[in-house]
């Protein structure tokens, strides 16, 4: 089956590393469905109506388990399949631990480790009757090597690192991939709203001596989305700065 009959879902897509993935894999040649966790704003919209990327839309919040549930059926119920699956929605709310109130801990965690889950059990029941596919999480490298002020964003991270090992032990019985990104400093909407002498200090500690870009990550989501033979892996993409 070519790529140009295969279905790709992606989440939290409406701008960023998400986006960028999204438009990666629709130059692939994919059919793509981009989730958003509400409904777009007038601008947004426009933009997406403006663009050469003719996306399917789903809206709702990766973290509630009927909402999954529901994107996903919807999602298959129209297309009659998902090949791809790349779990990217995720939050921050970063301040040091001692000073993390429990909510700010708990919505992290739901939204960026149970979110995946949701999103990975419901497309992975139909992946199995299909004996294929292949998920990609996105995780961090605050989730490998752990980073001051983001006790909940890494333990979140972490877990995604343990859940893609084992969601590719059971998923390789019936032929399904999962693998995860770990991206370092990328340019999104959070880095830039770092001080420049903040980002020139971080830039320096980067071997590279840059910030990622979007479009880098979502390279390295396409690969493992079509390698056929890379499964349980975490691909760190960040300028060498966890060498």
């Amino acid at each position: 089956m070519t790529s140009d009959n295969r279905v790709a879902l992606v989440t939290g897509a409406a701008k960023g590393i998400g986006l960028a993935t999204a438009k990666r894999l629709y130059d692939d040649g994919f059919t793509v469905v981009v989730n958003t966790h509400s409904e777009l704003s007038s601008e947004q919209k426009n933009a997406f109506e403006e663009s050469s990327y003719d996306f399917d839309l789903v809206v709702g919040d990766v973290s509630d388990d009927n909402a999954a549930k529901t994107m996903v059926d919807n999602v298959f119920e129209k297309f009659g399949r998902i090949d791809i699956l790349v779990n990217n929605a995720g939050i921050t709310k970063d301040k040091l631990l001692t000073r993390i109130n429990i909510d700010d801990f708990k919505t992290v965690i739901d939204t960026n480790l149970v979110g995946t889950f949701n999103m990975t059990k419901y497309v992975m029941k139909y992946m199995q009757k299909q004996r294929s596919g292949s998920i990609v999480n996105l995780s961090s490298i605050s989730g490998i090597h752990g980073n001051i002020g983001q006790a909940n964003y890494s333990a979140s991270k972490a877990g995604v690192i343990g859940l893609t090992k084992t969601a590719a032990r059971e998923g390789a019985l019936r032929g399904i991939r999962v693998n995860a990104v770990a991206p370092g400093m990328v340019r999104t909407d959070m880095v830039e709203a770092m001080s420049e002498k903040r980002q020139q200090e971080f830039a320096e500690s980067i071997p590279l001596k840059r910030f990622g870009n979007v479009s880098e990550i979502a390279d390295a989501v396409s690969f493992l989305a079509n390698n056929d033979y890379i499964t349980g892996q975490v691909l760190t993409v960040d300028g060498g700065l966890t060498i």
